[in-house]
């Protein structure tokens, strides 16, 4: 397992459209595995492939707790089939945007249909901080992230803040 490097806020790739995987193959479970070990080293407890710069439709989580036993997930080509209309509010920060939080209301609960590591077909009903980060995910395989979901003059604000930041790390800017 290698882990790789983030792809951070203002990159453009953030913004792409993942595209879908089509095999479920070997190089597909490495892409996997190097996802989960960049995601516990970060660290985090999701994290999709357009993070490392990989424009595939794929999203690893871990929400168990600290002190727990891990419990990572594979979802691949997930898609939302259902949302709830009751809304939560979580406090959410992402790897691509470092030590930024803010709140953000989703559906309180989701169901998703996703091709599981051995590629065979899932679905899960989630709520709580699994529909949360199913939700933040998925959204980065769609080209959008969860400042996004926050007031216009808030997200001005922390694009401006990053896109600075990388002028002076000589990165790429929006």
């Amino acid at each position: 397992m290698t882990i790789k490097p983030l792809i951070i806020l203002p990159d453009p790739i953030l913004r792409q459209v993942s595209k879908p995987i089509e095999t479920v193959d070997s190089e597909v479970k490495k892409l996997a595995d190097d996802m989960l070990e960049t995601m516990y080293d970060a660290p985090g407890i999701g994290l999709a492939a357009i993070q490392i710069g990989v424009a595939r439709r794929m999203l690893v989580l871990d929400v168990s707790k600290d002190g727990e036993d891990k419990q990572p997930l594979v979802f691949i080509n997930p898609e939302v089939v259902s949302a709830s209309d009751a809304r939560s509010v979580y406090e959410e920060g992402c790897l691509s945007i470092p030590d930024y939080y803010a709140e953000v209301e989703r559906p309180a609960a989701i169901t998703v249909k996703y091709l599981d590591r051995d590629g065979k077909q899932q679905i899960v009903e989630a709520d709580g901080l699994l529909a949360t980060c199913l939700q933040h995910e998925i959204d980065h395989l769609n080209g959008v992230l969860f400042i996004d979901h926050i007031s216009k003059l808030k997200r001005e604000i922390v694009i401006r803040r990053f896109t600075k930041a990388a002028k002076l790390r000589g990165s790429k800017a929006i």
